[in-house]
């Protein structure tokens, strides 16, 4: 390609100043060459038909030359509106060409997609909408825009130049679940649920004689009645007084292992191939998972709060409403592996007498060893497996070999959770499996006795 500048000589010494950058197509550049060669044959040898022939090809060039574009316009990818979920999603890629352009050819890639093309008319501004598929969710750098803004006849035309990617946050598939686990001690001065402190609810707790402090409302007249009844007065001699239990909310906190992030494909592990897109990794799986149990824990009335166990950043505090929600799921959409973080020597601490849920794959003895910790200090500890169901048919015979330790540790360490009085939950993302989780999640919200 040939650079057009006004400035030069030749056919830019016309005296239209165009915009450093655009170019002048080869083709072109060959049919005004062509056309002028038949035009100068035809003169000098005397023959106007021959010379007939490069007039339409030098009016052709002039016309795309003065009438192309002097600008090369304005192109722009937008993210979709309303919530990103996996499955389809959509952008926005608007044109905004400038004075003489007539087509735009666009190349339109993700990653983990093959590029798609096209060649788009345009005689104003025109939004084109984009759309790709995934199932994969958090942060997605995705429609990347190479596009070329090009004249009459492709005369002239921009350099190659690109749009995009824009960065897309794409949130968990919604999952309800029945019932909610609650640690072993509630606190909190008031809520949903029923503690063994005495105070104001309604779960009866005793009988007890009048004191100070006690309110009217709570005299049980029909106990009083029976057992101070004097008949030969027609007095009561001792009024009595309903004690209830006091009500109290729980405290969730959710712990995410953004370590690792493994796909169900065995033979991506090494890093030497990326995993489909059309498949949920493990970090996937923990987002979903996290993200039902925090809606779930708020629509009860409870606290949840979010930490990390991969970064040492700041967690999210426990707290409720819909507000606080929406800070949890954003914050787990986002989560994401960062470099190798280095060992902790104690576990991340949580607040006292909570529920901790912690999502891991358990490839290694950090998150057990946490989980081990938190149980020794009487925290209810629920371990959810994120790993996807795997496959291992394109692993090398010495990579099977290496799989088949990796897994057998995996499964020893798993038991001594479970011996540890942790409960083991397995979470899959699939929908086949969508009854097992809240079967099990309903197990897992069933009263049960409780050793220190």
């Amino acid at each position: 390609m040939s650079q057009r500048n006004g400035g030069a000589g030749g056919v830019g010494s016309v005296g239209r100043a165009a915009e450093p950058g655009l170019s002048t197509g080869i083709s072109a550049l060959t049919c005004a060459a062509a056309g002028g060669l038949a035009l100068v044959l035809g003169v000098v040898a005397g023959r106007p038909d021959v010379a007939a022939i490069g007039v339409p090809l030098l009016l052709t060039f002039a016309w795309g030359w003065f009438t192309g574009p002097v600008a090369a316009g304005h192109v722009r990818v937008e993210r979709g509106s309303g919530l990103n979920q996996p499955g389809s999603v959509g952008g926005r890629l608007v044109l905004e060409p400038p004075a003489g352009a007539e087509t735009v050819r666009i190349r339109v890639s993700s990653p983990g997609h093959r590029a798609t093309q096209a060649l788009l008319a345009v005689d104003g501004p025109r939004d084109v909408a984009l759309e790709v598929g995934t199932a994969r969710t958090g942060i997605n750098q995705l429609f990347r825009v190479d596009h070329v803004t090009a004249g009459f006849d492709t005369v002239t035309h921009t350099p190659v130049r690109q749009a995009g990617p824009v960065a897309v946050v794409i949130h968990p598939a919604r999952r309800e679940l029945a019932g909610l686990p609650l640690p072993p001690r509630l606190q909190g001065l008031t809520g949903p649920h029923t503690s063994r402190r005495g105070g104001d609810g309604d779960d009866v707790r005793d009988v007890h004689p009048f004191a100070p402090g006690d309110r009217l409302r709570r005299i049980d007249w029909r106990v009083s009645a029976r057992r101070s009844y004097d008949p030969r007065t027609g007095t009561l001699d001792t009024l009595y007084t309903r004690r209830t239990f006091a009500t109290a909310d729980a405290t969730v906190m959710l712990v995410v292992d953004s370590r690792d992030a493994v796909g169900p494909d065995v033979s991506t592990w090494g890093g030497g191939r990326v995993a489909a897109v059309d498949e949920a990794i493990s970090l996937d799986v923990a987002r979903e998972a996290a993200t039902a149990v925090a809606r779930a824990v708020v629509a009860a009335g409870d606290r949840v709060g979010l930490d990390d166990l991969g970064l040492r950043r700041r967690p999210v505090p426990p707290a409720g409403g819909r507000r606080h929600l929406d800070r949890i799921t954003n914050r787990l959409a986002r989560i994401a592996p960062e470099s190798f973080p280095s060992a902790r020597v104690r576990a991340p601490q949580v607040p006292s007498a909570a529920l901790v849920v912690l999502f891991s794959t358990f490839l290694d003895d950090e998150a057990a060893r946490v989980a081990q910790q938190w149980r020794a200090q009487a925290h209810r500890v629920i371990a959810v497996d994120t790993l996807p169901a795997l496959r291992t048919d394109m692993l090398e015979p010495n990579a099977l070999a290496a799989y088949r330790l990796v897994r057998l540790e995996r499964t020893v360490r798993l038991e001594r959770l479970r011996r540890s009085d942790v409960e083991v939950v397995r979470w899959s993302g699939g929908p086949p499996e969508g009854a097992q989780i809240a079967a099990g999640w309903r197990v897992l919200a069933r009263p049960r006795r409780w050793r220190r």
